[in-house]
């Protein structure tokens, strides 16, 4: 088979075969295959899109480039969830243990955050002596002992995908749902999980702004995940303001021991626990999520969690030196809040990176001291701005510049629970 037939085929708008994409996935996982013949595909991928048929056999090509994680001794049903990225999006520290409590098992393997969006793996190393970094048999087994582990996906789960993943970002091709799908849906197949609900953001602050592509996104990985037999489904949630009231790393993790006290923000609430609801009906599990946050058991499945991975759960959780506040330029109501805006501003307050290699800040990050429907007066603080270099402090300012839109009345409430997609 010849590499350059295979970018033919896709240029010229025809589907490629099962043969040819095991061709080119094997052989570019191997280094057999340059780099520039890949991006020649990808392009042509991007412009000419894929068949559902073409698709799952593209995802299935990445699942089998690398192990899969094994999950046969884990007694219980097991579910994951998995978001396609916000602002101040902390849910998956509180959705995993409440999911654990409940009676299911989540082996929720999660990444790092890069540019406006946080990484649920960011947050949680901002507890002291929590370690991300697991080998496939430790995940199993905090998986096992405790009902629930939050790691990172290692190196042996679809290496295909890692290898394009990074070449897409660098090659102008991240923007294509064929390949964002199979991106998410092949390693999250090879994690092992039973089922999966999809958390599509929708919003100023998501990936996919607009509602037509996130729902698009959102069928094209329910479609993926049906045809390798995953029970999957997607919930598309508003991402237009910042979840909760903080975007930073550990400031969120202590809004989330927040919520999973029971006293969390209400918008956080809700999208966690509605994802909780959809997760154990997936497993067909009868149990109310909130049950395991009044009870404690979720809280307590955290705690453990925490332990088994090298965290102290009950260690202060680091905060940075220096503090801001950004006034309301005018009185009245708050009608929006830019989700993007407050998520780049704590980008460059230290709580984000640039590159993958960048270091992140455990402190840094925002706190919104008032959300859309609040009430203020001109003067009044809208946003506190935490940062370890008060140099950092004037261009997050700059990016929150117009950030909020302040009205004489009330705005309309607006739903978090957009859409709900089943098979």
């Amino acid at each position: 088979m010849d590499m350059i037939d295979v970018i033919r085929t896709k240029r010229d708008g025809e589907s490629l075969t099962e043969d040819q994409i095991n061709y080119f996935i094997n052989g570019y996982a191997a280094g057999a295959i340059p780099d520039e013949q890949a991006s020649a595909l990808l392009m042509a991928i991007v412009w000419r899109g894929m068949a559902e048929d073409e698709l799952t056999a593209w995802t299935t090509a990445m699942i089998s480039s690398g192990a899969r994680l094994d999950l046969a001794s884990i007694d219980r049903p097991t579910v994951d969830k998995h978001s396609t990225g916000g602002v101040g999006d902390k849910v998956s520290l509180v959705l995993a243990p409440i999911v654990a409590a409940s009676g299911a098992a989540d082996p929720m393997l999660s990444g790092r955050g890069l540019g406006h969006t946080g990484g649920t793996l960011d947050k949680l190393e901002a507890i002291p002596g929590f370690r991300a970094d697991l080998d496939l048999d430790e995940a199993v087994r905090v998986v096992r002992e405790v009902g629930c582990v939050i790691c990172s996906a290692g190196p042996d789960l679809a290496p295909a995908d890692r290898r394009l993943y990074a070449l897409r970002d660098v090659t102008g091709t991240v923007e294509s749902i064929p390949l964002i799908a199979s991106s998410i849906m092949s390693k999250k197949i090879a994690e092992g999980t039973g089922a999966l609900v999809l958390d599509v953001k929708v919003g100023s602050g998501a990936f996919l702004p607009a509602i037509d592509d996130a729902r698009e996104l959102a069928e094209t990985m329910v479609s993926i995940g049906a045809a390798h037999g995953l029970r999957t489904s997607a919930l598309l949630t508003a991402m237009d303001a910042p979840l909760g009231r903080t975007a930073g790393n550990g400031l969120e993790v202590s809004e989330s021991f927040a919520a999973l006290n029971g006293a969390g923000p209400g918008d956080l609430m809700e999208v966690t626990l509605e994802l909780a609801r959809e997760m154990l009906y997936l497993c067909g599990l009868d149990a109310d999520p909130w049950d395991a946050i009044a009870g404690g058991g979720a809280l307590d499945r955290f705690n453990a969690m925490v332990s088994a991975q090298g965290g102290d759960p009950h260690a202060p959780v680091p905060e940075a030196p220096e503090r801001e506040q950004v006034q309301a330029p005018a009185s009245g109501f708050i009608s929006r809040m830019d989700a993007r805006a407050v998520g780049i501003a704590a980008w460059r307050l230290g709580a984000g990176r640039a590159k993958k290699e960048d270091a992140v800040s455990p402190g840094a990050g925002v706190v919104c001291l008032k959300k859309p429907g609040d009430e203020v007066a001109v003067g009044e603080p809208i946003f506190e701005l935490h940062a370890d270099d008060p140099a950092r402090f004037e261009p997050a300012g700059t990016a929150l510049a117009g950030a909020v839109s302040i009205d004489p009345e009330p705005p309309d409430p607006c739903p978090l629970i957009l859409e709900r997609i089943r098979p």
